[in-house]
């Protein structure tokens, strides 16, 4: 059985913050039912590989999924919109501020309709506060939650990541908020609104950021590679730096292309087996007992050094044979994966993380798999949904409507776009 088997969610959400916590949640098991407009999710034809196809943003973070087309601006619309309500345990949606309120349905009255029902909400800023009208997208919510600031190197401008902190982030923390809003409902019978802002999920993801934040109000942070004081207001930008207790930082290996680097951890008990390995390579081989490294304070204070010495050894290697050198010295250590290593690595296809699937329109083409491994209902993914392609299935099967009822209700509009009105 599938964990969230039973769970009905009426998924309003588009682009990419919604669809990554409702397809997760579909991978759970739960019957998520996309409500779109007649027009669709607007990424379905955004950066379109494939013509007439669904793109690959669209088919990526919708799996498992059933669409329905909805004409909210009809009256025949809304009551479709309100027989779902009154079916399903939860409601997402990621509209700009009161874009539901205006179509007559605000969380008082969608509450009023169905008691139990959660609503999940993602906003850029929240409901709340003078940023609450502002519009957000991933990189201007990396650079509101501290992510920039904090990222790149010390001379250089701010920098975004490349992991959707912003947008999949933030789907993350909702799917966590739905799951304990379901389940208090589930012994109260109350639903409750769920809200979560992009640019608070990523100030949570930068929690370390605001541990230094608040130490540099008492001291210096030696683990640093760039200078730092009391009293310096804001954390730097500082490259690689682990930002950790352990020094760690990337290294760059043979053949030296865009992605031939090792991430390396210097922990304070590999230092002594990492030197013994390296120092007589180097031309040093009493590396392990040389006072400038001999301790961990002594290495954060010449780590530009040892940095030197561990990448001048790294030359004459690739990135695969110094890990193959480190991993039995037990030093923490990683290759940069760039995309297509990671498409084509055993050990990600062994763990159903690049899944191969098949779509109607499309052919073949590969999501990233589920991360949430569940012993006892593992994930079973299957494809995005064509636009409408459910509507009938749902209307017949959630809402009980007959073959007549729906077809007067598709004769009135409420599943097509509305007719242009003449000039």
């Amino acid at each position: 059985m599938e964990a969230l088997k039973g769970v009905r969610i009426l998924d309003m959400t588009h682009v990419q913050a919604g669809p990554t916590c409702s397809q997760l949640l579909a991978w759970m098991g739960a019957d998520v039912i996309k409500f779109e407009n007649p027009q669709g999710d607007a990424t379905r034809g955004q950066l379109r590989d494939v013509p007439n196809a669904d793109s690959l943003y669209f088919t990526m973070l919708n799996c498992n999924k059933r669409s329905i087309t909805v004409n909210m601006k009809s009256a025949e619309g809304k009551q479709v919109f309100v027989d779902l309500l009154k079916k399903c345990d939860i409601i997402m949606e990621n509209f700009g501020p009161g874009v539901l309120d205006r179509f007559g349905f605000s969380w008082e009255k969608i509450h009023e309709l169905n008691p139990k029902i959660v609503m999940g909400s993602i906003k850029g800023f929240g409901s709340s506060g003078p940023y609450a009208d502002f519009k957000a997208y991933e990189n201007v919510a990396q650079a509101m939650g501290g992510a920039m600031s904090t990222t790149g190197v010390p001379d250089g401008p701010p920098f975004v990541t490349g992991a959707q902190i912003g947008d999949s982030g933030t789907g993350l923390h909702l799917a966590i908020g739905l799951l304990a809003a379901l389940r208090q409902a589930d012994r109260t019978g109350k639903g409750q609104y769920v809200e979560v802002a992009m640019m608070d999920g990523v100030m949570n993801l930068c929690r370390v950021k605001f541990r230094d934040h608040q130490r540099l109000m008492r001291g210096d942070m030696p683990e640093y590679s760039v200078p730092t004081y009391k009293g310096m207001g804001e954390v730097p930008r500082a490259g690689n730096d682990s930002g950790g207790g352990q020094l760690g930082n990337a290294i760059h290996c043979k053949p030296h292309g865009a992605n031939d680097w090792l991430y390396i951890v210097v922990q304070e008990a590999v230092w002594e087996p990492l030197a013994k390995r390296i120092g007589p390579d180097l031309g040093i081989p009493d590396l392990a007992t040389d006072a400038r490294f001999a301790a961990i304070g002594e290495r954060r204070k010449n780590q530009q050094l040892m940095w030197t010495l561990i990448n001048k050894f790294a030359e004459k290697h690739t990135k695969r044979e110094l890990m193959a050198i480190l991993n039995p010295l037990d030093v923490p250590c990683g290759p940069i994966m760039s995309t297509q290593d990671l498409a084509n690595d055993e050990h990600v296809h062994g763990r159903d993380m690049w899944v191969e699937l098949d779509h109607p329109q499309r052919g073949k083409w590969w999501n990233v798999g589920m991360p949430i491994k569940l012993s006892a209902s593992p994930a079973v993914i299957r494809r995005s949904p064509t636009l409408g392609e459910h509507t009938d299935e749902v209307l017949k099967e959630v809402l009980g409507y007959d073959q007549a009822r729906i077809n007067s209700l598709r004769s009135a509009g409420a599943f097509s776009v509305p007719p242009k009105k003449a000039a």
